[in-house]
C-alpha cells in the first residue's frame, strides 16, 4: 500500500503540472507523513544531497558544455559540407547528408534538441533554397535530431548508467549500431520521397559545385577536427586511457582548443555565455538527479521495486513479451515526459525485473533511449518539434504532420532493435566482453 501511495502521489503531481523534481519529493514524503513508512524526513534530505554529490554525474554538464562550444563554433556546417560532397549529387542526397550530419553531430553534443538546433539552423534554410518543402525539411530535422541521444557519447546513456550501475562504456558501444541503423532507415525514406516528388537538380548541382569547388582535401581539412572528436572521446574510453567522466572533461578541452585556436570560430569573451547556457540546460536536470536518489531510496524501503518485479515476472514469461509492453509504455511516455527524468525514474525500477526474464541490461537501455528519442519528435510535447518549428517558422503540429513518415521509418528500425538484441550487444561483446 505504501508503494502504491508513492506512485499515486507522484503521478497526480505530474498531472497537475508540478515540476518532476518536486513531484518526486512529494511522492517520497507521502508514505512517511501519511503512513509512517519509507524512512524519515532527515533521511530524504541526506539522500538528496548524496544524489548530487557524485563524480560520475559531472559527465552530464561537461558533455553539455562541450556540445555548446562546438555548436557555437560552426561545426555542423563543416560536417554537412563534407557529407554533401560525397552523397549530395545522388537522388535524395541532400537530405541524406543532413541525416549523416545529425549522426556525427550527435557524437559531439550528446543531446537531441542541441543536434536539432545546431544542424537545423544551417540545413533547413539551405534545403529551402534548393527547393525542398520547408516544413518537410523541418520534420526531417526534428526526427533526425533524435539521433543525438543514441549515438555516443549520449547524455541519456550517462543518466541510465547513473541510475542502474550499467557500464557507461558498454552503453556507448550499444548505441552505435542502432543509431546507424535508424539513420539508414531515415535516409531510405528520404531517397524514396525525393524519387517520387522530384528535386531541382540544377539548383542542387550549382550549390554543391560551390561547396566542392575548393576540392576534397580542403573540405576534409575543414571537417577533420569535428570528425576526430568522437574517435578521440570513444577511443580513449575503450582503450582505458580515461573514464567516461574524464572523457567529458576531454570533450570540453578538445572543443576549446579546436574552436579557440585551430578554427578560431569563437572568442574568449564568449565563454561566460557558453557556461551560463550550459548551466541553464543542466540546472533543472540537476535537481531531478538529486531528488531521484531520495525517490529511489523510498521505493526500496516501501518494497515498490519488489512489487514491480513480482508483477512483471508473474504476468510475463519471456523477454520478448516484456520488451513489447515496455516499448509501448516508453513510446507513450516519450510523448509527454522529457528523456532525462523518464530514464531516471523508469530504469532502476524496471531493469531488475526484466533482467529476471533474461533481458540484457545494455539492450534494455538502448531500447529505452531509442523509444524516448522518438518522443522528442512526437506531439504534444516533443521538444525537437518546437526547436525545428522555431527554425522553420512553422507551428509544431505542422512539423509533426510532415515528420510522420520519418517517425514510421524510425519505428521500423526500432522493431529490429527491440527483437534482435545482437544489434545492441554485438559491439559490446567484441570490444568490452568483460567490462
Amino acid at each position: 500500500m505504501a508503494a502504491l501511495l508513492v506512485f499515486v502521489v507522484f503521478l497526480v503531481a505530474i498531472i497537475l503540472s508540478i515540476p518532476i523534481g518536486v513531484s518526486m519529493i512529494l511522492g517520497s514524503v507521502a508514505p512517511i507523513l501519511l503512513m509512517d513508512r519509507g524512512g524519515v524526513i532527515p533521511q530524504i534530505v541526506d539522500n538528496t544531497f548524496s544524489g548530487a554529490n557524485s563524480t560520475p554525474i559531472l559527465a552530464v554538464p561537461l558533455f553539455i558544455l562541450g556540445g555548446v562550444i562546438m555548436a557555437e563554433g560552426g561545426i555542423s556546417k563543416k560536417l554537412f559540407n563534407f557529407f554533401a560532397y560525397f552523397v549530395g549529387r545522388f537522388t535524395g542526397g541532400v537530405p541524406c547528408a543532413v541525416v549523416l550530419t545529425c549522426l556525427f553531430y550527435g557524437a559531439i553534443s550528446g543531446s537531441g534538441p542541441a543536434t536539432t538546433a545546431a544542424v537545423g539552423a544551417m540545413c533547413v534554410p539551405f534545403m529551402v533554397s534548393l527547393g525542398y518543402d520547408k516544413t518537410w525539411s523541418a520534420g526531417l530535422i526534428a526526427v533526425a535530431g533524435g539521433l543525438g541521444v543514441i549515438i555516443p557519447p549520449s547524455i541519456p546513456f550517462v543518466l541510465y548508467s547513473l541510475a542502474t550501475g550499467v557500464s557507461t562504456g558498454q552503453l556507448f558501444l550499444g548505441g552505435v549500431v542502432p543509431g546507424i541503423l535508424i539513420g539508414l532507415f531515415l535516409m531510405a525514406y528520404a531517397v524514396i520521397y525525393c524519387a517520387r516528388k522530384g528535386e531541382d537538380k540544377q539548383k542542387i548541382k550549382e550549390r554543391l559545385s560551390e561547396i566542392s569547388s575548393e576540392g576534397f582535401w580542403h573540405l576534409f581539412k575543414e571537417s577533420f577536427w569535428a570528425l576526430m572528436c568522437p574517435i578521440i572521446i570513444l577511443g580513449g574510453i575503450y582503450t582505458g586511457f580515461f573514464t567516461p567522466t574524464e572523457a567529458a572533461v576531454v570533450s570540453v578541452f578538445y572543443a576549446l582548443i579546436v574552436c579557440l585556436f585551430i578554427d578560431r570560430s569563437i572568442k574568449f569573451s564568449a565563454l561566460p555565455a557558453f557556461l551560463m547556457s550550459s548551466v541553464k540546460t543542466y540546472g533543472g536536470l540537476a535537481f531531478v538527479l538529486a531528488f531521484a536518489t531520495a525517490f529511489g531510496r523510498v521505493l526500496s524501503l516501501t518494497h515498490a521495486t519488489i512489487a514491480v518485479q513480482d508483477f512483471i515476472t508473474t504476468n510475463f514469461t519471456s523477454a520478448v513479451s516484456v520488451l513489447s509492453i515496455c516499448t509501448i509504455i516508453f513510446l507513450i511516455l516519450g510523448m509527454i515526459m522529457d528523456t532525462g527524468p523518464a530514464i531516471i525514474i523508469l530504469a532502476p525500477v524496471l531493469l531488475p525485473a526484466v533482467m529476471k526474464l533474461g533481458v540484457n541490461p545494455v539492450h534494455f537501455g538502448v531500447v529505452l533511449v531509442c523509444c524516448l528519442s522518438i518522443g522528442l519528435a512526437t506531439p504534444p510535447f516533443g521538444l525537437d518539434l518546437f526547436v525545428a518549428g522555431n527554425i522553420s517558422k512553422d507551428q509544431p503540429m505542422s512539423v509533426a504532420a510532415k515528420a510522420v513518415p520519418f517517425i514510421i521509418a524510425f519505428l521500423l528500425a526500432l522493431v529490429l532493435i527491440v527483437y534482435v538484441p545482437g544489434i545492441s550487444t554485438w559491439l559490446v561483446e567484441i570490444i568490452m566482453p568483460k567490462a
